[in-house]
């Protein structure tokens, strides 16, 4: 999902904006910022999702949420752990989507996702593995058990219980991101992370065309405000002992979610808030997932394994066609 949507193949930026281009969190980050202001915001953006990275990052052994993870293993599992405001922050956000989707999201299936392959930085994997050792056990609420002491400023977790953030940081790193050049005075924006972005302003037009990829097509949309995930099974793949896998866990099952969607967009107020409801609404599926989104009286865009185009709750396909 990038800004512009000409005709041609190249994509040209839009007038009077510059874009900019980076790796972190192990995906790309685009940002378009007015020519006049590219050199600070390319500096202030680069900053942000590198500190992100560093405090957040499962893959980084040094990570502040890689020690919190080691402190709950083993018999000598400490219940307390002293952290730093962006752990902190990112732990209640995860808690909050957990609770506020009844555990559909779930932030402490680190183990789940090890035994399903996934034990290193996506780029690092090898297409296919014969083994990835013992079976972890399945999600079964283990978020319920997490404790955030505000005062202690610490996170406690339960014995064996590893946290994992991915999308929700993203999301919320990109929200962050905008947040910063919006109060440095620089506007307008886009902040794009692997999907997930987030606009502040407009460009001279009134909207921010946008690419969403559809399966083997994409599909337009034009954004005036507000934010924008995606979450799919598409590219996150591998083979195990010849069976599909994906980075998308069921927390019901602990096991990559079986579903009939390939993905899932959804607009929101904010990338947190979209990226969890894109996530859940994929695992959910067509039927129940197109209800989720009604019922939080959120727009999406779903994307069915047999590559129908499903709009969900007023979204505009390009062309003017709505649901």
């Amino acid at each position: 999902m990038v800004p512009e949507l000409p005709a041609a193949a190249d994509r040209e930026t839009p007038v009077g904006l510059s874009r900019h281009t980076f790796r972190a969190m192990g995906t790309q980050i685009t940002l378009l910022a007015p020519e006049a202001d590219a050199a600070v915001a390319g500096r202030e953006v680069e900053a942000l999702f590198a500190e992100w990275e560093r405090v957040l990052s499962r893959f980084q052994p040094t990570s502040e949420l890689s020690r919190l993870n080691l402190a709950s293993s083993g018999a000598r599992a400490r219940r307390e752990v002293l952290v730093g405001d962006l752990v902190l922050a990112v732990t209640r956000a995860a808690l909050a989507a957990a609770e506020a989707t009844d555990g559909l999201f779930d932030p402490t299936l680190l183990h789940s996702l090890v035994a399903e392959g996934y034990d290193q930085s996506f780029e690092l994997m090898p297409a296919s593995r014969s083994s990835t050792g013992p079976s972890a056990e399945p999600g079964r609420g283990h978020w319920r058990d997490v404790r955030v002491d505000l005062l202690l400023r610490s996170v406690s977790l339960p014995p064996g219980v590893g946290l994992d953030f991915g999308g929700i940081a993203k999301g919320m790193a990109v929200d962050a991101a905008v947040d910063r050049l919006r109060a440095a005075g620089i506007t307008p924006v886009v902040v794009e992370a692997g999907g997930d972005l987030a606009v502040h302003g407009t460009p001279v037009d009134g909207t921010w065309p946008i690419d969403v990829e559809t399966g083997a097509t994409i599909t337009g949309v034009e954004l005036d405000r507000g934010a924008m995930a995606t979450s799919s099974i598409a590219k996150r793949r591998w083979m195990v002992n010849g069976e599909l896998r994906h980075h998308l866990l069921d927390p019901r099952t602990g096991r990559a979610a079986v579903t009939d969607l390939l993905s899932a967009t959804v607009a929101a107020n904010t990338c947190r808030e979209a990226e969890v409801a894109a996530k859940c609404a994929l695992i959910l599926g067509e039927a129940a997932g197109g209800s989720f989104l009604d019922s939080l009286g959120l727009a999406g865009l779903l994307v069915a394994q047999d590559g129908r185009i499903v709009p969900i709750g007023g979204w505009v396909l390009a062309g003017g066609a709505a649901a």
